[in-house]
């Protein structure tokens, strides 16, 4: 049944964002439709990174977290493990990677907006709303996470002392 549900979500929530929403905006600019430049095809790399870091986000949400990546069906565990020991929000990383790359692969400004109000979004429901809800849920475990994890770029690797 999680599998299902996980499934049922991905293609809902990512799905809309990346694919759907996406076609919409390259369909209704006519992006896509000059000649690209060799370095539009660049845009496959971020567009196989990102769903990979999504993929492999949702598959932890699902065995670590026993939940979805959907807020009406949250994992019941903090999940730190993965890509969460690096950065405490790579799904939201990994779909911008994705729009980006489909920016660069359709040669299309407004994509590239998209993503950026996208990112802007993010933010906003992760530091209002998310963010609020993880404190309230699991308490200190997650200020412990914050205070060790950033939000949205990796720290760097700590030197050994001496």
């Amino acid at each position: 049944m999680l599998a299902l549900r996980s499934i049922f979500f991905t293609l809902l929530l990512p799905g809309t964002v990346t694919v759907l929403v996406p076609y919409l905006i390259v369909s209704g600019t006519g992006a896509g439709s000059a000649p690209r430049p060799m370095i539009a095809w660049a845009g496959l790399a971020p567009v196989v990174a990102g769903a990979g870091v999504l993929l492999r986000c949702i598959l932890d949400f699902a065995v670590a977290g026993r939940g979805t990546l959907a807020p009406v069906d949250p994992p019941t565990v903090l999940v730190v493990r993965g890509l969460y020991r690096s950065v405490r929000n790579p799904m939201y990383v990994g779909v911008v990677w994705v729009l980006v790359g489909e920016a660069l692969l359709f040669w299309s400004v407004s994509l590239l907006l998209y993503a950026g109000a996208f990112f802007a979004m993010a933010h906003l429901f992760v530091t209002l709303y998310e963010e609020p809800a993880l404190r309230r849920r699991f308490g200190e475990s997650y200020d412990a996470y914050a205070r060790d994890v950033r939000r949205w770029l990796p720290r760097r690797p700590r030197r050994p002392d001496g």
